[in-house]
């Protein structure tokens, strides 16, 4: 079998199919799964889908469909042929606006109809809703079009108030959704980075963190990779990413709300969350990832791009116990374990950056902090080496 387009609504025919015991290959034009979210983001999910050994074809289109036998050959532009009973195409949606646009109705560039923030067209005894409308972002001051169930229903509501005379108006967009790709679970919200890159009026800053979903004493934790974008000014949540086993959902719907409420990090790092042993933490994800951030925004952690690892002179510390260096080694120049960095000082210039990294961010913060006590200028890599094996992909 194969699946074409490696989006929502791919990732779970491939789910289903392998459930039933075929053989699936996935072709997808982008370079990752799950084009809406960040590449680093998408990574965990590849390798999910390749240990339940599924074909992963990335960074190809497919250009030709023929018939051999029985089957069909489907060949893409990288000169691969694969012989098939049957394929599926998720290659996206576009807009059934023709009857619009018949009608003298605006239609945006990409075929969407135009509406007000009533849900009016430009003819204002017509009101128009779902997948095929062009609504503004709430995050970013931005038109876009999101085919999500979700904000089609509140459209629905609202339209209905209006037309009854109701001052309502649709907010926008945010782009929430979430997915499952067989033990995993990937959840999104807000701005992606990959939008945040494309305007010019928000300065924004990223972290990383790693976080178990629940406290590690209690059995069956597993951990959240998580990703949290947020304005530098003034420390306004703009969007989130995680994958994980277990408590992706909750999490990511947390931050949703805190967008809604234009809430900021310090919102975050002191939210008041549920927790017992088998839910969560005293410090949950939430709070960790706000944290975090909020310790950026104050200035008492300083983070690099991992795209700048190494750069400016900068050396880079591992602080990670060297049966972890043996099992997951990254590109630094000094290792010191963590609990013998306040005896070897010694063997870091002062006079050079340093960019210290440990398995998920944890230590690192604790030798950032050990090593500015003394003088040294030092920042974080977000997210530690679990994050590097991602964005190195």
């Amino acid at each position: 079998m194969v699946v074409i387009g490696g989006g929502f609504i791919g990732l779970e025919m491939v789910e289903n199919l392998k459930a039933q015991g075929i053989e699936v290959v996935l072709i997808e034009r982008d370079m990752q799964i799950m084009p809406p979210i960040d590449k680093e983001m998408s990574l965990p999910i590849q390798w999910e889908l390749e240990k339940h050994n599924v074909t992963v074809k990335l960074g190809q289109s497919v250009t030709a469909f023929k018939e051999s036998g029985d089957h069909l050959l489907v060949e893409t532009d990288k000169g691969m042929s694969i012989e098939t009973q049957m394929v599926i195409t998720s290659i996206g949606v576009v807009p059934e606006s023709d009857l619009a646009n018949a009608c003298g109705l605006d239609i945006g560039p990409r075929g969407h109809i135009v509406v007000d923030k009533n849900l009016r067209t430009s003819d204002r005894s017509i009101l128009a809703l779902g997948d095929a409308i062009e609504v503004r972002s709430a995050v970013i001051d931005q038109k876009t079009a999101l085919p999500l169930a979700g904000p089609a229903n509140r459209q629905g509501r609202i339209a209905a108030d209006v037309i009854s005379g109701r001052g309502r108006f649709f907010r926008g967009v945010q782009g929430t959704a979430v997915c499952g790709i067989f033990s995993l679970t990937m959840a999104s919200t807000g701005a992606s980075e990959k939008t945040l890159k494309n305007q010019t009026s928000i300065d924004y800053d990223v972290v990383f963190a790693h976080p178990n979903n629940h406290v590690g004493y209690y059995p069956g934790a597993t951990p959240i990779y998580m990703k949290l974008l947020f304005d530098k000014m003034n420390g306004r949540v703009l969007g989130a990413q995680a994958v994980g086993e277990s408590g992706v959902e909750r999490r990511i719907d947390t931050i949703a709300m805190a967008i809604q409420m234009n809430a900021t990090v310090f919102d975050l790092e002191e939210s008041e969350l549920c927790y017992a042993p088998q839910y969560g933490a005293a410090k949950d994800p939430i709070n960790i990832i706000g944290m975090i951030a909020a310790n950026v925004m104050r200035g008492d952690l300083h983070i690099t791009p991992w795209q700048n690892m190494g750069k400016d002179n900068a050396i880079v510390l591992d602080v990670r116990d060297p049966d972890e260096i043996e099992c997951g080694p990254i590109p630094a120049d000094i290792s010191i374990p963590l609990n013998q960095l306040r005896q070897r000082l010694n063997e870091l210039p002062l006079e050079r950056p340093i960019q210290i990294c440990c398995a998920v961010g944890a230590r690192a913060y604790n030798a950032s902090r050990l090593l500015a006590q003394h003088g040294f200028n030092t920042s974080l890599l977000s997210g530690g080496a679990e994050t590097w094996f991602c964005v190195q992909e």
